[in-house]
């Protein structure tokens, strides 16, 4: 990873993982994450709350994209490095919801063109959509489509 991709992610990381972290403290964060199910995944059979892909769930009978995020698709991906990597995303965010309480966070809009209602995910304030940045399986949403290969 180039020196200022690395830069650019770590500040990336600071400012948008970091913002909910520094408004309150952790352990107040941690007690408001309520959220939880036991997410299976989509196209294993589907369930009531599954993983779709990288940034797409079923939670409760509503479907959920990941609003500060995007991740390589995995149906339809471009080439075969995206889809390597939609398997990734899609298998990390798989264990990070499996992972423990977490709490929905609305954005500035509620629905996308595509009726996902639009969420940032967190966990102790901590952004999980800025933990795939982190991880090298998503990339902070900067609106519309980029390619992955």
């Amino acid at each position: 990873m180039s020196r200022f991709l690395s830069l650019t992610l770590m500040l990336s990381v600071a400012i948008f993982g970091g913002a909910w972290a520094s408004s309150y403290p952790a352990q107040a964060a941690a007690a408001r994450d309520s959220e939880s199910a036991a997410f299976g995944l989509c196209k294993r059979g589907g369930a009531p709350n599954c993983v779709v892909d990288g940034d797409t769930l079923w939670y409760r009978g509503s479907k959920i994209r990941i609003a500060d995020i995007d991740t390589p698709e995995t149906h339809q991906p471009q080439c075969a490095a995206e889809a390597a990597r939609g398997a990734a995303a899609t298998r990390r965010l798989h264990q990070l919801v499996n992972a423990g309480p977490f709490t929905l966070q609305s954005i500035n809009r509620d629905e996308d063109r595509y009726g996902r209602k639009l969420r940032i995910l967190t966990r102790g304030g901590q952004s999980l959509g800025a933990v795939l940045v982190a991880e090298g399986l998503a990339r902070f949403y900067e609106g519309g489509r980029r390619s992955w290969c």
